[in-house]
């Protein structure tokens, strides 16, 4: 049965518009206590955390009170990272953590991304279970005045987030020395990014760090490394760091400017942990992962494999092969041995360990080539376009002509009315041929 809510990381979509209003929050909060608390756990408690957008304010106590109208106790958090959301959960043994955000989208987007209490994001079968507590009567749900959840907010969650990151390295750990430019995208990590880098010893020039409700991935973060590259040869910085809204994923720079994506840092990460012996299994990317990077791990003797779009599924296919290290291009780098889903804050901490005998970040990175590739996101009205007749027979006639010399893929996006187009070849002209046919197709 397909989900009628969820996509493929969480529910999203333009605020006051669809199911992203208080009313349907409501129904969200009282459904998904509902499903955990009839799993009969003793303590039944919920923690929300959430990024900097305006209409945060509006849909967090409608969350609340349908949690707690279900009879769950509420911790709220306040703006803090995916992640640090996910640790927290684990680490106080909460049932389910819920973050308020819709990551790398625009202020006007909002939605929810949903964390069980191993920290782990709920599979689709507990997701189709929620959606069939949405859709039934609100009223056989309610609990008795008697039983009513309470609810009190957390002022140190950053605080504890950063000491749970820091656990992870040596206590001899410094980052004395090192120059690092900060983009946190006006978002969820403009408090936990800067403190923490700074603890370590850093010198750290911020930026995206004055979140006013709508300017949230403006121009900004992950979406935007352009910024931290400039900012790098301003301030002859060692490293550029680009978050996105809810600091789940990065982007970065290299001394000179050079801008390094998830499959870089995946590459170097699985050549640097097969060398020191903490590679477990191998690597898991998506079906977006870039094809050098499936070349070079190769070449490395390091097993690699595709999981759909989404770090949720990443996760779900290192758990299933036993795998430690997985991500996708876009910046998601899950560190199984540290977390559970990707953490732009953890990744980079990693990278800078990488980097503490003063090694530049344009040698440690850049360990393949990659093969050209194009990403084309056409706006529909409906994602199932790519099911007609007309739009198939595109895809066949592209996927013929560049057979052998590249591969296509054509996606609808889980987060947004959008249809995506990734091609990859060494022929350019024909990998830009192939992808035209596929959009006008869609146009």
């Amino acid at each position: 049965m397909k989900k009628k809510y969820f996509g493929t990381d969480g529910i999203r979509g333009k605020v006051n518009q669809g199911y992203i209003n208080g009313e349907k929050f409501f129904k969200f909060g009282l459904a998904a206590g509902t499903y955990f608390i009839n799993q009969k756990k003793s303590k039944q408690t919920a923690i929300i955390a959430k990024d900097t957008r305006l209409s945060g304010y509006t849909l967090e106590p409608a969350l609340v009170s349908g949690l707690a109208s279900a009879g769950m106790h509420i911790f709220t958090l306040g703006p803090l990272p995916t992640n640090g959301l996910a640790m927290l959960t684990k680490k106080m043994k909460a049932n389910m953590g819920i973050m308020i955000t819709a990551s790398h989208n625009p202020y006007y987007d909002n939605g929810l991304k949903l964390f069980g209490p191993d920290g782990l994001k709920l599979s689709d079968t507990i997701e189709k279970k929620i959606e069939r507590i949405i859709d039934s009567q609100t009223s056989t749900h309610l609990s008795k005045p008697n039983t009513l959840g309470r609810v009190k907010r957390l002022e140190d969650a950053n605080q504890n987030y950063i000491e749970i990151l820091k656990k992870n390295f040596p206590n001899n750990f410094s980052l004395k020395g090192i120059k690092i430019v900060l983009d946190c995208a006006n978002g969820a990590g403009y408090k936990a990014g800067p403190k923490l880098l700074s603890s370590l010893g850093a010198k750290v020039i911020s930026i995206g760090v004055k979140p006013n409700g709508i300017n949230i991935n403006d121009k900004c973060g992950s979406t935007y490394p352009e910024n931290i590259s400039k900012a790098v040869k301003k301030y002859k910085a060692d490293l550029g760091v680009a978050l996105d809204g809810d600091a789940d994923r990065i982007i970065l720079c290299d001394e000179k400017g050079k801008i390094i994506d998830g499959d870089q840092i995946i590459g170097m990460l699985a050549k640097r942990w097969k060398e020191k012996k903490i590679l477990r299994g191998g690597v898991v990317g998506t079906l977006m992962s870039n094809y050098g990077l499936e070349n070079f791990l190769k070449t490395e003797n390091i097993n690699f494999t595709r999981a759909n779009v989404g770090d949720r599924y990443v996760k779900e296919k290192m758990k299933d092969y036993k795998y430690n290290l997985g991500g996708e291009q876009s910046g998601h780098i899950i560190l199984g041995k540290f977390a559970t889903t990707g953490d732009g804050l953890l990744a980079t901490l990693e990278v800078l360990f990488s980097l503490r005998k003063r090694k530049k970040a344009s040698t440690l990175f850049n360990v393949f080539k990659p093969i050209p590739q194009i990403l084309e996101n056409v706006t529909v009205k409906d994602k199932n376009i790519i099911f007609l007749p007309k739009t198939r027979l595109a895809i066949k006639k592209a996927e013929k002509l560049i057979k052998k010399q590249g591969r296509l893929l054509v996606r609808k996006s889980g987060t947004e009315p959008k249809v995506r187009i990734m091609g990859e070849s060494d022929n350019k002209p024909l990998l830009h041929k192939c992808i035209q046919i596929i959009k006008h197709s869609i146009k």
